[in-house]
């Protein structure tokens, strides 16, 4: 425990020469001590990419501070040494980062960033949505406890921010940016991922300022479909 948590300073001190301190998933001035293996990590990211399994961030007790090194209950400050642990503190989620107007949505469970004003929980897709989508949204029931048909990784609680589709799929933003770069529908049912309509009239325009060949204007063909019962 102690090689862990000498790591997880190392990582905060080579952090507050970059201007932030803890480590790359969040700025925070202490260490979580995970109550399921009592090892000492910056954050639950950092805990599960190392170990065999997950630390449980609402069964969270106990932090120690990266400067005076003293282990305490949870909570923003030191009571050592007064250091900040963190501009944002949850008590109920034990998340510690910079103020980025996070708030804590009793719906979803966690937190979000937010400001929390800018944004509405839609009850069917059990997921914070941006405020210009409300009503303007296709509900699908618990749509966020899907995974990412692209990435197959949690939306619910990734750091990712979730971009909802037209046909009202959810996929991480950045693995929708990617999609973007090979095709334009949803992986999931086809739909189109974009609004396509001004592409469908420019290629109508193009087709109609297109002349048909004087051999071809008069031409009909008769088509059949065959239906198979």
């Amino acid at each position: 425990m102690e090689e862990m948590a000498a790591s997880a300073r190392e990582d905060g001190a080579r952090g507050q020469k970059q201007g932030r301190r803890g480590c790359k998933h969040y700025d925070r001035g202490c260490l979580l001590k995970a109550p399921c293996c009592d090892k000492l990590y910056t954050c639950r990211l950092c805990h599960d990419n190392n170990e065999d399994h997950q630390l449980d961030r609402f069964k969270v007790k106990e932090v120690q501070c990266i400067n005076c090194e003293k282990i305490q209950h949870a909570q923003q400050t030191c009571e050592e040494c007064s250091t900040l642990f963190g501009e944002y503190y949850c008590s109920i989620c034990h998340l510690f980062d910079k103020d980025k107007k996070q708030y804590h949505c009793e719906n979803c469970g966690i937190c979000r960033i937010g400001p929390k004003e800018d944004f509405f929980h839609c009850l069917k897709c059990n997921l914070c949505l941006a405020m210009n989508l409300q009503g303007k949204h296709k509900c699908i029931e618990n749509v966020s406890r899907q995974n990412c048909p692209i990435c197959l990784e949690d939306i619910h609680t990734s750091r990712v921010v979730a971009h909802v589709l037209p046909c009202g799929h959810l996929l991480h933003r950045t693995c929708y940016e990617e999609m973007l770069k090979e095709g334009y529908r949803c992986p999931l049912c086809m739909h189109s991922a974009l609004d396509m309509t001004r592409y469908w009239r420019q290629l109508d325009d193009e087709v109609a300022q297109t002349p048909m060949p004087s051999e071809y204007q008069n031409m009909t063909v008769d088509a059949y479909v065959f239906v198979d019962f």
